[in-house]
């Protein structure tokens, strides 16, 4: 008997590396243990304890989200278990993420890809992009991003535009010949999510955080923005600007070959189907009711769900019988619902606000230095931007606009704008409900996405932030 069980030992030498290879980088893993533990324990001098574990739970979420080091649901996982066991918060704070509309938009978002790819009808806008994008590879990208952008004007929502563009760049490339690994799939899909998302921070109805500061605006100090107002201010850098630097960066980290074009005569003109005409229908009726999402006041989650409802009906044959066991990402979801959930605890906690209060007191701003507080304000942004996400810039900052325009010497209005510089320039992806879309949907990898996050952080920072400043003093806004 031990002979037995020793021999497929033998044997089986070949794959043992491969089954040891996760834990072969294991020193990250224990630094970022250490870390947590570190500063769960010193935060826990100068906070209580529900906030200090808070900030302990914060740091290790985002340091296994941003380093890949095991799967994104655990993390997710591991936060619900925990915050639960010590009752950080509430279970209806601490689930937030399966009640938001996001988590359901996402879901739905899933939904559709697979009956698109279902029904045909992705081949079909294969087809049609492949005529308008050409030949080259740095052409498909840029008229991919343009394209993109263009519908930040049409669509309100983010996480509905990748729902929209996301699926059908994937089928076309694919169409292309690029494989799933290959450079130009992820630039084309980078192209696409970040095209639509970064630019459209400078379109007032175009994402969440713009409306919600917006909202908060007119609400706290009856000061509603103007939509052609926002856009002189800040679409020429961080609209039309922030896309070509966009674009370069993409083209920079994802170089590739030229499309392989000959695969285009594969897909033959065909008259649409039955099956077809219905999937076009729910979309059409599903995108009519995002685009007037102003009038009728019902979230994008819950028509996106409602319209995920409608494809799963069994007798439309919209999608495949186990479609949704075998295309649904479940794993993305615990990671959306994760995201969300922490920053739902990070708000419960009060942390942003300890954060700002603190700032606020060390920074030392002053009265006579207009560009040196508007940048102090966009720094203290940014790093509310970090510690919660993006729409938790607007929700803490905006009720403390006219304290720090007092004692800044700015105008409220100049102080309100700077959060648009704050959570327009994103960090890591997890800040982004968008972005997380944009991985479940492309099946892109965080390290891909974090990368173009990295790089257009850092070149917003050091170019288009100051000449921002630069576009504001010809306006006059200091």
């Amino acid at each position: 008997m031990n002979n037995k069980n020793k021999s497929p030992h033998v044997t089986k030498t070949t794959p043992t590396p491969s089954l040891n290879i996760p834990s072969k980088p294991s020193w990250p893993l224990y630094l970022i243990l250490a870390m947590t533990f570190a500063i769960g324990a010193v935060s826990y001098q100068f906070l209580t304890l529900p906030q200090s574990l808070t900030a302990g739970l914060l740091f290790i979420c985002i340091a296994f989200w941003a380093t890949s080091l095991v799967p994104a649901y655990w993390p997710a996982l591991g936060l619900f278990a925990f915050a639960t066991a010590t009752q950080l918060a509430p279970t209806q704070v601490i689930f937030a993420g399966f009640q938001s509309s996001t988590f359901w938009l996402l879901f739905s978002g899933m939904v559709f890809g697979a009956a698109i790819n279902h029904t045909g009808i992705n081949s079909r806008a294969t087809r049609l992009l492949m005529l308008i994008l050409g030949n080259s590879y740095q052409g498909t990208i840029i008229k991919i991003a343009l394209f993109a952008m263009g519908l930040a004007f049409l669509i309100p929502s983010g996480v509905s535009r990748i729902v929209l563009i996301i699926p059908i760049i994937a089928s076309l490339a694919d169409h292309f010949g690029y494989d799933q690994d290959s450079n130009g799939r992820k630039g084309m899909l980078l192209a696409a999510a970040f095209g639509t998302f970064l630019p459209a921070f400078s379109i007032l109805p175009a994402n969440a955080p713009n409306m919600l500061l917006s909202g908060m605006a007119e609400a706290l100090y009856n000061a509603p923005f103007s939509y052609g107002e926002y856009l002189l201010l800040h679409f020429p850098i961080l609209g039309l600007g922030k896309l070509i630097m966009t674009v370069g960066v993409i083209l920079w980290l994802f170089p590739d070959k030229a499309p392989n074009q000959a695969i285009q005569a594969t897909i033959e003109k065909s008259a649409m189907t039955k099956i077809e005409t219905r999937l076009l229908i729910v979309l059409c009726v599903c995108f009519a009711f995002w685009f007037t999402d102003s009038l009728h006041h019902i979230s994008a989650g819950w028509v996106g769900l409602i319209a995920a409802l409608v494809c799963l009906w069994p007798s439309l044959g919209l999608m495949a019988k186990n479609s949704i066991d075998k295309d649904i990402q479940y794993g993305t979801l615990l990671f959306a619902a994760g995201i969300i959930g922490l920053s739902a605890i990070i708000a419960y906690s009060g942390l942003g606000n300890i954060l700002v209060n603190y700032l606020t007191e060390v920074i030392p701003f002053s009265e006579d230095s207009a560009l040196l507080n508007l940048s102090l304000l966009t720094f203290i942004s940014t790093c509310v931007a970090v510690v919660t996400n993006l729409a938790g810039v607007p929700a803490i900052m905006t009720p403390m606009a006219e304290h720090l325009a007092s004692i800044t010497g700015l105008s409220s209005h100049a102080v309100l704008m700077t959060q648009v510089l704050a959570f327009s320039n994103v960090l890591l992806p997890y800040q982004a409900p968008p972005l997380i879309t944009a991985i479940a949907l492309g099946n892109l990898s965080i390290s891909a996405v974090t990368k173009v996050c990295l790089a257009t952080f850092v070149l917003t920072s050091l170019i288009l932030l100051p000449l921002n400043f630069v576009w504001w003093h010809i306006l006059g806004m200091f």
